[in-house]
């Protein structure tokens, strides 16, 4: 794996899909519901960005994303929900968070994975079910040994995703992330290929 060929596949990211998702670039009518979970503090409570203020600034941050797809520099994901039922009753596919790599190091084949959903839709599986497909992008398309997470001491949710996703926890890096007037410790669990391919297979 070398730069140009990462730039050349995220300057036009495949669409990843699983029973109950489907991931795609992020587009700028994702506002509405990306400023849903967004504008929440307790969301960015464990996140080191701030709450969007307004709508408005979530479709500025969009306009930002599509120029970074353009130069195949951002690796995140529109998680979708399908549609659910039929008919009249069908419920139209919702935009319930981001998926995707914060960091690929191609040089060390290691990528790092970040996930945020949208907290009304927690507690089904989505945050697994959307690693689990960039997971599987990450071993079998981008060729990595390693893919690594990491979360805020505290954000046990967070935590439990990795567990589900058969990753090693490593240890706590001390006090490695100053946020918001204060030091905070950071664990740091990973998989490699072999125990993937071993677990998932």
């Amino acid at each position: 794996m070398n730069d140009k060929r990462l730039i050349r596949i995220f300057s036009h990211p495949p669409v990843l899909t699983t029973e109950r998702l489907i991931l795609r670039e992020l587009r700028k009518t994702d506002a509405k519901d990306m400023f849903e979970y967004a504008g929440r503090r307790d969301v960015v409570k464990f996140l080191t960005w701030e709450a969007h203020p307004d709508e408005e600034y979530t479709r500025r941050f969009l306009e930002f994303v599509s120029g970074k797809y353009k130069e195949g520099t951002y690796f995140d994901w529109a998680v979708i929900k399908r549609s659910e039922g039929k008919g009249r009753d069908a419920e139209p596919p919702k935009m319930i968070g981001t998926c995707g790599f914060t960091r690929i190091d191609t040089q060390n084949f290691t990528a790092e994975i970040g996930y945020v959903i949208n907290p009304d839709y927690r507690g089904h599986g989505y945050a697994p079910e959307a690693c689990e497909a960039v997971l599987d992008f990450a071993f079998n398309k981008l060729e990595m040994n390693r893919v690594e997470a990491r979360y805020i001491i505290g954000n046990d949710a967070s935590r439990r995703v990795m567990d589900k996703l058969g990753m090693r926890f490593e240890g706590v890096l001390r006090e490695s992330l100053y946020l918001r007037g204060d030091f905070r410790n950071v664990g740091i669990c990973s998989i490699l290929e072999p125990d993937y391919y071993h677990t998932h297979h």
